[in-house]
């Protein structure tokens, strides 16, 4: 799995273009099911493979890749082919607080 920063941003001196990337390392014959959790803020996101087996972390600083515009892209460079039988998304909202009493 991967987290590529690249494409979330406009900005042409490529302050911020890296990728990060680790293995996740599952046996195909006990279980023919991978999770994968991505959590994505203004400029964190954090990627969990296999219920955390495998964590990437990295920043981001975005100029495209904020609000409505955010994407999240799956690939397979595998042998095998891979099936999304299930993709959830949620938009965590603003916490209410009251300050002062």
């Amino acid at each position: 799995m991967c987290n590529d920063a690249t494409k979330s941003t406009l900005a042409t001196n490529k302050l911020y273009g890296l990728t990060f990337a680790a293995y996740v390392d599952i046996d195909l014959t006990k279980s023919r099911t991978i999770s994968l959790r991505t959590l994505l803020d203004s400029s964190v996101v954090e990627s969990f493979g296999a219920g955390g087996k495998t964590v990437i972390s990295s920043r981001v600083y975005p100029t495209l890749a904020e609000g409505h515009h955010a994407h999240l892209f799956i690939f397979n460079n595998g042998v095998a082919d891979i099936n999304v039988d299930k993709l959830d998304a949620w938009e965590i909202q603003k916490p209410l607080m009251n300050v002062g009493a």
